[in-house]
């Protein structure tokens, strides 16, 4: 069993940086896809972006935040990363990160696994 946990959500100005922390415990976390959704308020949960287990050498990003947000992970730290530059108000939501042994379930929304997310908020 994995469990996810997100961090560093908070409040931000337009154009400001956060970086979101997913922390997993459990087996084989290098053998895991992982990926990052969002829902902000009144809208449907959206993919945000995913990266390939192992050495994490393929990543994919939804076009909204490509160019301005970058994925990673750290094997060693059962950890998986966030960098969001440039934020704007559209980028204001609840922020999810989503593991399993398929990518295309990371991709689709139908992982094994889920975070309780992390808020970010984006004010101007």
């Amino acid at each position: 069993q994995v469990q996810l946990d997100e961090s560093g959500g908070g409040l931000v100005q337009t154009g400001g940086t956060l970086t979101l922390s997913c922390a997993a415990s459990g087996p084989a976390f290098a053998s895991l896809a992982m990926g990052w959704f969002r829902q902000a308020p009144g809208k449907e949960r959206e993919y945000v972006a995913s990266i390939t287990r192992n050495v994490g050498d393929n990543t994919h990003y939804a076009d909204s935040v490509k160019g301005r947000f970058t994925i990673s992970r750290d094997n060693a730290k059962n950890a998986m990363y966030l960098q969001m530059n440039s934020l704007n108000r559209e980028d204001t939501a609840i922020y999810y990160c989503n593991a399993d042994v398929e990518l295309d379930h990371v991709r689709y929304g139908i992982a094994d696994y889920w975070g309780q997310g992390t808020q970010v908020a984006v004010c101007s």
